[in-house]
């Protein structure tokens, strides 16, 4: 069904203006409906593009209510409205306190109890969608306050607010998208199909289909999250197999969180947005700061406080406040607790530590000699470093997802007792997976960038 707009500015049907969402190449579609709605008058469209925003809003909402009931539906509404009417102020720094205090109250005891007791029913879910919901929610409040205290003329509407905050794919799990990019996507009039890409969307959900699958199974036989907590079958492994388990348990946890974003991310395709992709495989990870596993969390947090504080990422002492302030917020978001703290503090020094390591080997005589030898030899010796980095990576990691015990058995067996053979052996192992990725990298830079332009400069000076 399409809305046509006729000369004399009252709706009508024309057939030569009727399009589909479906792109030319799409193999079952007829050649007359593969164009869409092209004389649609510009006024008519904008107005029907706010009326799916608002549907989708209102969805959402009604989803959630069936589904949680409206004691929770009216808890989420009390947070929107305190965070809406503190954006009003348009300071940012009360959108912080307020937007930080309303997260602690569902994070800290009795607070979180107390609400929790406000919501009834008794299903197996109903734990994770209340903690997932609150907590998402609040965190999209944050950002709507924090993108109207940018905005030069005017506030935005609480609708746009609830639209934003109960479009049902983003509501329990996330991922967060911001704000800005969310009002810019869900305005866009603009709304064209890549060629191939309703085909794309489909190869996506059936591979993720097939994923949820195999991981099930992995789940049911492999027991890769259970095999950690038996201290005792886990002493009588040898360091390899304890280096193996730990590795897997990271992998098992990428993967859980890949295939719940990757579906979440293909139904909002299908609405025409760009959310943030799933985080990136543990396997190519080899720097603290690439370390995340949900990249929703991790945009809002470089946006609002990371990269607000921390600049350029050069100044030692703005590096070590901005990453103190991103894992306090993390920490707060995670539920503050013993096992967190330790995690926390454990990836706030790795951050840290990369550059102070890079500020300290940037410094003559190392830049001087680095300069002198060529590249290749230069990435071979970055690559050790890499691969030890790698596994401090998996163990500050494996402690948040199994026990603080089982992470200490694993430091101490590849640390200490098996030096130097069951050491080395798993770094070199490492250092080929790093020298890998690192090559693929490189590939990929080159197709991204195949002739990267000469600074004028330079080659005025050459031609001197």
């Amino acid at each position: 069904m399409a809305l046509l707009w006729q000369e004399d500015g009252r709706c009508g049907l024309r057939m030569d203006d009727v399009v589909l969402y479906i792109p030319e190449s799409y193999p079952f579609c007829p050649r007359r409906s593969r164009y869409l709605c092209q004389d649609i008058h510009p006024a008519c469209s904008e107005d029907w593009y706010r009326w799916i925003s608002l549907i989708f809003g209102i969805y959402g909402g009604l989803a959630v209510l069936v589904t949680m009931g409206w004691t929770f539906v009216t808890l989420v509404l009390s947070h929107c409205i305190i965070l809406y009417s503190i954006a009003m102020v348009k300071s940012k720094w009360m959108c912080f306190a307020a937007g930080l205090a309303t997260l602690a109250s569902i994070k800290l005891e009795p607070y979180n109890s107390w609400q929790e007791s406000l919501v009834t029913g008794s299903f197996d879910l109903q734990d994770i969608l209340f903690y997932g919901g609150c907590g998402f929610s609040i965190m999209r409040c944050m950002s709507f306050a924090l993108e109207n205290c940018e905005k030069k003329d005017g506030n935005f509407t609480f609708s746009d607010l609830l639209k934003y905050n109960f479009y049902l794919p983003f509501f329990f799990f996330g991922p967060i998208m911001t704000f800005d990019r969310f009002h810019a996507q869900v305005n866009n009039t603009q709304l064209i199909r890549k060629d191939k890409e309703l085909w794309n969307i489909t190869t996506k959900a059936l591979l993720h289909l097939g994923v949820i699958l195999v991981v099930d199974v992995f789940f049911h036989y492999l027991y890769i999250l259970t095999i950690p907590s038996d201290v005792k079958l886990v002493t009588k492994l040898s360091d390899w197999c304890l280096a193996g388990l730990a590795y897997s348990n990271l992998v098992y946890d990428w993967v859980k969180a890949a295939v719940m974003f990757g579906v979440i991310n293909t139904v909002s395709t299908l609405d025409h947005l760009d959310p943030p992709q799933p985080p990136k495989c543990i396997t190519m990870l080899y720097v603290f700061a690439e370390t995340h596993f949900d990249r929703g969390i991790n945009d809002w947090l470089c946006k609002y406080v990371y990269d607000y504080i921390g600049g350029d990422h050069d100044k030692i002492f703005k590096e070590l406040l901005a990453t103190f302030c991103t894992f306090a917020i993390t920490t707060l978001w995670l539920g503050p607790c013993e096992l967190v703290y330790i995690w926390s503090f454990f990836n706030c020094f790795g951050l840290n530590f990369e550059l102070w390591v890079a500020k300290f080997f940037s410094l003559p005589p190392f830049s001087i000699i680095e300069g002198a030898m060529g590249e290749a030899m230069s990435r071979r010796i970055r690559g050790v470093f890499n691969a030890a980095n790698f596994w401090t990576i998996v163990l500050y990691n494996v402690l948040s997802l199994n026990s603080l015990e089982f992470a200490k058995l694993v430091g101490r067996r590849l640390i200490f007792k098996g030096f130097p053979l069951s050491s080395l052996s798993v770094l070199l192992v490492t250092y080929c997976g790093v020298q890998l990725v690192k090559e693929r990298e490189r590939h990929q830079a080159l197709l991204d960038d195949p002739e990267p332009v000469k600074p004028v400069d330079a080659g005025k000076e050459k031609a001197e």
